[in-house]
């Protein structure tokens, strides 16, 4: 349920706090009061699209914050965390809203999202209403919706559409092979060019990171050795190079050593010394050595070279990148030369996916036949209560011509409002104040199977009579058994029915206007009835207090 609201510089609405109650709770006000920014502020909460029109004028900015605290979180918390959003803590799910005139910025559990993510997560929080917006009842997609949840058929209808999403990407993958051109000759020339061009240099991804350096090196081979040999040969290639002469000062060191034991430490380098210009020497000689000199290994290593560059030249900057041009020509062979085996391949996949489709719409059919005619006696029911004694009504099902995304059938809400005249579908009722109180006759029939925590309904008692009007009042107080429930009401009938009425006013303070909202309990409630019911005096009060102890 909506536990707290939170509203700062909204149309009307300066700052606003609400905690609302659970149960059927009445809003009432006069015209222009602001029942609309209040409604609107909760459709803001929940992702509605913002512009900077709706800032309170002179403000900067305007904000929102939305509390639900939710019974059993588990489901909610399983998309906020795929959704890198922190879950709800004891079952509270916060939502804020800023909007400013440049930029919105929403915020669930303190953690800024988009305001699709938005959306998506709110979505199942509240049923709103108002009097256009029953005309949804009149597609027959949210029709098939209504009837699989009067059905608790979820699991059925899960395993329809995970069936028919799977048959639906078979069907394309087969389709889209058949229906492509087989390649010609040329293409498969081409094709087998690049396979064989590749295969044919036999790359490595060790090979190329070290075949641009061999290649250097091989190519200025004598200048290196002209290099290098000086350095051999001034370190050790006669008796005058540098480690003979160092090899007689370590003779003489030693004998020194030998003679006074104190010298160690000092003499002590000179052998390390020696020891690594050997190293140094030995290197060099063993460099010189492995230097390519022979003309055919660097044409080799330069054709190399050039192969290389070709390649990535035609098919990537990277070996890696084309290593995978390779395997995806390798692909594309494969299946223009062994088409007509990939296409049997795919047309088996598909008539198995399709089989799998029929099995899961059986389940979800038979699911649906048994719910029509339970649907069809409760809506009545409720119907009746509504005003509606000698209607008919029939969820008619009728088969399609091949499984769609909601299963093997579509189904048709008709409805008769007077004994002896034609069932006709809902898309043909005119009257607003009908298909509204149609609504609410659904409504009530789910109301089990709904799992909407809060449902609000904005005047649909609109362009109906004061019985009428009564009736939907009390359709409403049923529904707040099972839900929170929200009504914009100008009838005294529905307002005197709420569990707790809230009066929406407008005043005028420092010089401009603003809107309240604060409940009604005791004389100002019987206060507020008298003016909805537009007179004054005791008959007006009598009448009022009448209308509460009835609801009571």
């Amino acid at each position: 349920m909506l536990a707290h609201l939170k509203i700062r510089n909204l149309a009307l609405v300066d700052e606003l706090e609400w905690e609302p109650h659970a149960g059927f709770l009445g809003i009432t006000g006069e015209t222009g009061a602001g029942k609309s920014v209040i409604m609107g502020g909760i459709s803001l909460a929940l992702g509605d699209r913002a512009d900077k029109s709706m800032i309170r004028s002179g403000e900067t900015q305007c904000s929102l914050e939305a509390l639900f605290t939710l019974p059993h979180p588990e489901e909610l918390n399983r998309r906020l965390e795929e959704a890198g959003v922190p879950p709800c803590e004891d079952g509270q799910l916060i939502i804020r809203r800023i909007i400013t005139p440049t930029a919105n910025r929403q915020f669930i559990n303190s953690t800024p999202v988009t305001l699709n993510l938005l959306r998506q997560i709110s979505s199942g929080l509240v049923d709103m209403h108002h009097p256009e917006a029953h005309r949804s009842l009149t597609s027959q997609e949210r029709q098939l919706a209504l009837l699989d949840a009067f059905a608790e058929a979820d699991t059925q209808r899960e395993a329809y559409t995970t069936a028919y999403r799977a048959w639906q990407e078979a069907r394309a993958a087969y389709r889209n092979l058949l229906e492509s051109e087989a390649a010609n000759e040329r293409e498969l020339d081409f094709l087998r060019h690049q396979v064989e061009e590749i295969e044919s240099a036999h790359l490595t991804a060790a090979e190329a990171d070290s075949l641009e350096e061999r290649w250097q090196r091989a190519r200025n081979s004598t200048r290196l050795r002209d290099t290098a040999l000086p350095i051999a040969a001034a370190l050790e290639a006669d008796e005058q190079s540098l480690l003979p002469r160092l090899r007689q000062v370590v003779r003489h060191a030693r004998e020194l050593e030998r003679l006074d034991a104190a010298c160690a430490t000092w003499l002590q380098p000179l052998e390390e010394c020696v020891e690594a210009l050997s190293e140094v020497a030995a290197n060099a000689q063993d460099y010189v050595a492995d230097l390519c000199t022979d003309p055919a290994e660097l044409a080799e290593l330069e054709e190399r070279i050039s192969t290389l560059d070709t390649l990535k030249r035609k098919y990537g900057a990277e070996v890696d990148t084309i290593l995978r041009h390779l395997e995806d020509c390798r692909a594309k062979l494969a299946n223009i030369e062994h088409r007509d085996e990939r296409l049997a391949e795919l047309e088996a996949a598909q008539q198995a996916r399709k089989a799998d489709v029929l099995r899961a719409a059986a389940a979800l059919s038979s699911a649906r036949r048994k719910a029509a005619p339970r649907l069809e006696k409760s809506f009545l029911t409720h119907a009746a209560h509504l005003g509606f004694r000698q209607a008919h009504f029939s969820a008619q099902l009728t088969p399609a011509a091949e499984p769609g995304p909601h299963g093997a059938e579509e189904v048709e809400f008709l409805f008769g409002p007077n004994p002896g005249e034609p069932l006709k579908p809902l898309r043909h009722i005119a009257s607003s104040g009908e298909l509204a109180r149609v609504m609410l006759a659904l409504k009530s029939a789910l109301a089990k199977q709904d799992d909407t925590p809060l449902l609000i309904f904005d005047e649909i008692d609109a362009n109906v009579g004061g019985e009428i009007a009564r009736a939907v009042g009390r359709k409403m107080l049923e529904l707040g058994q099972d839900h929170q429930v929200i009504a914009i009401t100008h009838f005294p009938q529905v307002a005197a029915l709420a569990n707790h009425h809230y009066l929406i006013s407008k005043q005028t303070e420092g010089g401009r206007t603003v809107s309240h909202l604060h409940e009604v309990c005791g004389e100002a409630r019987v206060s507020e009835l008298m003016r909805m019911l537009g007179t004054t005096g005791p008959t007006a009060r009598a009448h009022a207090q009448e209308l509460l102890q009835s609801g009571s």
